[in-house]
């Protein structure tokens, strides 16, 4: 009789926790009943019967000087999580995106545990900055699951054997995702103007951009009276979101994670913050603005160590700029209003740009068997590979 298969799932935010439901969900169903799943997540993870110790939504962090800020909280959970590793003892451990935290959580697992296997999902973003990660990676992991066909060679050449597995982002089914039933049933008249709002899903995000586009919103609403406004909500950052945009002086829609397709569906343009969001508003056919804050002394650094030219995936696929970037200094009010206006007054230019987005995310990859699927069989090989 073969040992029942335990694998441990780490994620410590909201992205990481969607991939991670979406690979609990695919594991089990290609192992059933003899497949244990434990690990660290949010409610996605929870809702595929993964219970975390803790809460992860204070661990979504952005920037240098917030991690030096939050260091002693951090460095708390790395340690009970690398103890709870110890108390599960798991054959495999999948490190979900989040690289300040997953990286010290594998390096020290490496130590108190070597015979654990280690697999990340989501390498860093070499690419585009700080390629001796790759080298750090690959000394402290076993296997990577990359998201996209230009990750693969910057770690298999330091060693690393990796499976590109996709993004789900290009993958999303939505075939079901009504966008005149969403604005039916908040009684939006079919002919007028939309705009989405999508603060982010960290709460130093909600707590740096939510104010910018709130002054945002109220300048268009000045030039185009009859808008209406819709804010999505992001699991973790959820009641954050709702308690801000309660205190607009204006009406805003509040939008569940459930219903952020249909959302994005029935806007004519979205205000996003940049992410993983932004693949998801392109596959959506939604024309969008994008824009970007962290502190400061972090984007200075981060200014000598970026090598790419955009932040958002799309654009740097299509290597150049099909939706606008406002990123640190440049995201103000006045710069985004003006890109938003002048989408919401020509839709030529916003169709154009809708067009070109999903061209871009085309040449990034989409079809065959879904990311979770790939990343499922990806970690069974890898387990059933060093078991022989």
């Amino acid at each position: 009789m073969s040992e029942p298969t335990k694998i441990m799932l780490i994620a410590a935010e909201a992205s990481g926790d969607a991939l991670g439901a979406g690979l609990a969900k695919s594991l089990k169903e290609r192992v059933g009943t003899d497949l244990t799943l434990v690990g660290v997540g949010g409610p996605r993870m929870a809702a595929e019967g993964i219970k975390s110790p803790f809460d992860i939504a204070e661990l979504s962090i952005l920037g240098w000087i917030d991690g030096i800020k939050a260091y002693g909280r951090v460095k708390k959970r790395i340690d009970e999580t690398v103890a709870f590793v110890l108390r599960e003892r798991p054959q495999a451990i999948v490190l979900i995106d989040s690289w300040g935290f997953t990286i010290r959580v594998a390096k020290a697992v490496r130590k108190v545990a070597p015979e654990i296997t280690l697999i990340k999902y989501v390498g860093p973003q070499v690419w585009a900055s700080r390629p001796k990660r790759a080298k750090v990676l690959t000394s402290a992991v076993d296997h990577l699951l990359a998201l996209y066909t230009i990750d693969a060679p910057w770690f298999e050449s330091e060693g690393l054997p990796t499976t590109v597995v996709g993004s789900s982002a290009l993958h999303i089914d939505m075939s079901g995702a009504d966008g005149d039933a969403f604005r039916a049933k908040r009684g939006i008249a079919a002919d007028a103007p939309l705009l989405l709002v999508l603060p982010g899903s960290r709460p130093s995000e909600i707590e740096r951009m939510t104010s910018v586009y709130e002054e945002t919103v109220k300048r268009v609403k000045s030039q185009i009276p009859g808008l209406q406004v819709a804010v999505i909500a992001a699991g973790t950052v959820a009641d954050d979101v709702a308690g801000r945009v309660a205190a607009w002086p204006f009406r805003a829609h509040l939008v569940q994670e459930d219903e952020k397709y249909a959302a994005m569906k029935a806007a004519n343009l979205a205000l996003a913050t940049s992410g993983t969001v932004s693949s998801e508003i392109g596959m959506a056919g939604t024309p969008m603005v994008i824009a970007y804050r962290i502190d400061n002394l972090s984007y200075a650094l981060m200014k000598r160590l970026v090598t790419a030219k955009y932040i958002t995936m799309l654009n740097i696929a299509a290597d150049r700029e099909v939706a606008p970037e406002f990123i640190q200094h440049d995201a103000t009010p006045e710069n985004l209003t003006k890109a938003v206006v002048e989408r919401l007054a020509n839709p030529d230019l916003a169709g154009a740009q809708a067009k070109a987005q999903l061209e871009a995310l085309e040449a990034l990859g989409g079809g065959g068997p879904h990311p979770s699927d790939i990343a499922a069989d990806a970690v069974l090989k890898v387990l059933a590979d060093r078991k022989v």
